[in-house]
């Protein structure tokens, strides 16, 4: 599976579309296990510009610079995660990946476990308090 390079993964990181040739990787990027923390690392590198232009750029002290750009990055964060579903699912499509892929891998990945889950849930309940 081919990997983009730092140009190519910082396009993808900003919203851009990759070529068609990384689209298995950009499955892997949005259903692999550890796909959330992926999101929060790019909404990260998307913010960081902003927040060292508020730092640097703004005149007034540097404690009141920092704390405005702690204050965006956090309000930032708190909508990143809020659409982290739906801006993988748009990542998917823009690869050429039906609607509905991502949760479906997500889903088929866990469902062992979550049935699992759901057998001893049942199996509890049916012997009683």
């Amino acid at each position: 599976m081919p990997r983009p390079g730092p140009l190519w993964w910082l396009w993808y990181a900003y919203g851009g579309g990759l070529p068609a040739r990384f689209a298995p990787w950009v499955l892997h990027d949005t259903t692999c296990r550890t796909w959330w923390v992926r999101h929060v690392v790019r909404v990260l590198v998307q913010i960081a510009p902003f927040v060292a232009a508020i730092i640097v750029f703004v005149p007034g002290p540097v404690w009141l610079r920092v704390m405005s750009a702690l204050g965006g990055a956090i309000m930032g964060m708190i909508f990143a995660v809020a659409y982290l579903h739906e801006t993988a699912e748009h990542r998917l499509l823009k690869a050429g990946y039906p609607v509905g892929t991502g949760v479906e891998a997500r889903a088929a990945r866990t469902r062992d476990k979550d049935e699992a889950a759901a057998a001893r849930y049942a199996a509890r309940w049916r012997s009683g308090p």
